[in-house]
C-alpha cells in the first residue's frame, strides 16, 4: 500500500538581490517523483548538494514547496492549512544529521521528547514521564537520563535521543536526513541496527537520505540516485547496486571500499566540480562530468529520460552499454 506519493517536485530558492539585479534562483530539486509504500525504506543517496535533503524538508512542508504535489495518506500536504498541518505533523516526523544541534541545550532530554506529547496532547501528569521513560528505553538508553542535558552524552547517544523524540507522538513516516553521517562507524551500524528494529516492531516507512551506498545497502529496499536535483536511477537496492546503469550510479559505486581482495574495482574520480544548481549544463544535467564512451551532441542538448533499463529505471541515453565499476 502506497503511504506516500509524490509527483514533479520542485523547490527553488530565491539567492536575493545582486547590485542591481536579481540573480537566478538555485534549483534545488528539479520535477522529482516518487513512492513510499508502507514498511519500506527508500533511500535517496547523492553527493552534497543534489537536492536530496531539500525534498525530505520540502515533502514535511519544514519549507514550502516551488511546485508540485505530496498526498500522504490521502491528503494532499501540499494544500493542508496550517491546522491540518498540524494535526498531520503527528504522523511524519524528521531525525537530523546533526544530533547535537538538533536538541535544545537548555532543555533535559526528557523535556524535549516529551514536548511533543504534550502538544498532541497525547498524554498529561505522570503519564507523559512514563512514556518518557519507555522511549528512552526503546531506543536503548537509561530511562534514568531523562534529567540529564544534551552536552552530556555522545554522539550517538544524542542521535538515539532525536530518535526517540521523532517516535513520541507515534509517526508512520519518517524522514532519516543522514542520521549516521557525523558518528562512528561502529555506531552507524548500532543506529541502523536500531532503526530496522523499529520499523520492524512499529511498522514505520522510511525516506532515508545518504551519500554511503553501503550504508544504504543496510537498510533500504529501494535506492533513488540524484544529481543535481533531478533523479537519475532507481530501483531495487540490490538489483542497483549489483548493475548500476547510469554514470553517476557507476562512479558512487566505485567509491565504496570492496571487502573481497580477490574482487577488482576501478575508482572512478570525476572531474570537475558540480554544476552550478542555479545556472545548470543543458541537456544531460551530469555531461560536463560524464566518462561514458559514447557520450555525444544529444547528451549536451537533450534532457535523458527516466525509463526502464534492465532491472532499474535510468536517465541516461546510452544506459545499455554504460560501463560497469568493475571495468569503467
Amino acid at each position: 500500500m502506497t503511504l506516500l506519493q509524490v509527483r514533479d517536485l520542485v523547490k527553488h530558492y530565491q539567492a536575493g538581490r545582486f547590485f542591481r539585479g536579481t540573480t537566478p534562483p538555485i534549483r534545488a530539486v528539479q520535477g522529482v517523483s516518487f513512492d513510499v509504500e508502507t514498511g519500506e525504506t527508500l533511500a535517496l543517496v547523492g553527493e552534497s548538494g543534489c537536492g536530496k535533503s531539500s525534498v525530505g524538508r520540502t515533502v514535511l512542508r519544514l519549507q514550502e514547496p516551488t511546485a508540485g504535489s505530496a498526498v500522504f495518506e490521502g491528503s494532499d500536504l501540499f494544500s493542508l492549512d496550517r491546522t491540518a498541518l498540524r494535526r498531520m505533523r503527528r504522523r511524519m516526523q524528521i531525525i537530523f544529521q546533526d544530533p547535537y544541534s538538533s536538541l535544545n541545550p537548555r532543555m533535559t532530554i526528557g523535556s524535549a521528547i516529551a514536548e511533543g506529547i504534550e502538544i498532541h496532547r497525547l498524554a498529561k501528569g505522570k503519564e507523559v514521564g512514563r512514556r518518557v521513560g519507555a522511549l528512552l528505553e526503546e531506543v536503548g538508553l537509561d530511562p534514568g537520563y531523562a534529567g540529564r542535558y544534551p552536552h552530556e552524552f555522545s554522539g550517538g547517544q544524542r542521535q538515539r535521543i532525536g530518535i526517540a523524540r521523532a517516535l513520541a507522538v507515534e509517526p508512520r513516516f519518517i524522514v532519516c536526513d543522514e542520521p549516521v553521517s557525523a558518528l562512528d562507524v561502529s555506531v552507524q551500524a548500532q543506529v541502523l541496527n536500531l532503526l530496522a528494529d523499529l520499523q520492524r516492531e512499529r511498522g514505520l516507512s522510511y525516506l532515508f537520505i545518504a551519500h554511503d551506498l553501503a550504508v544504504v545497502r543496510q537498510i533500504a529496499r529501494r535506492v533513488a540516485v540524484m544529481y543535481l536535483g533531478k533523479i537519475v536511477e532507481e530501483g531495487e537496492t540490490e538489483a542497483l547496486l549489483r548493475q548500476p546503469r547510469h554514470p553517476y550510479t557507476v562512479a558512487l559505486l566505485s567509491a565504496v571500499p570492496e571487502p573481497d581482495p580477490r574482487r577488482q574495482r576501478s575508482r572512478i574520480v570525476l572531474t570537475g566540480d558540480l554544476p552550478s544548481p542555479s545556472n545548470p549544463p543543458p541537456g544531460c544535467p551530469f555531461h560536463p562530468r560524464c566518462f561514458h564512451p559514447r557520450r555525444d551532441r544529444r547528451c549536451r542538448s537533450e534532457i535523458p529520460a527516466l525509463r526502464p533499463v534492465g532491472a532499474t529505471r535510468a536517465a541516461c541515453h546510452y544506459a545499455e552499454t554504460t560501463p560497469s565499476p568493475e571495468t569503467a
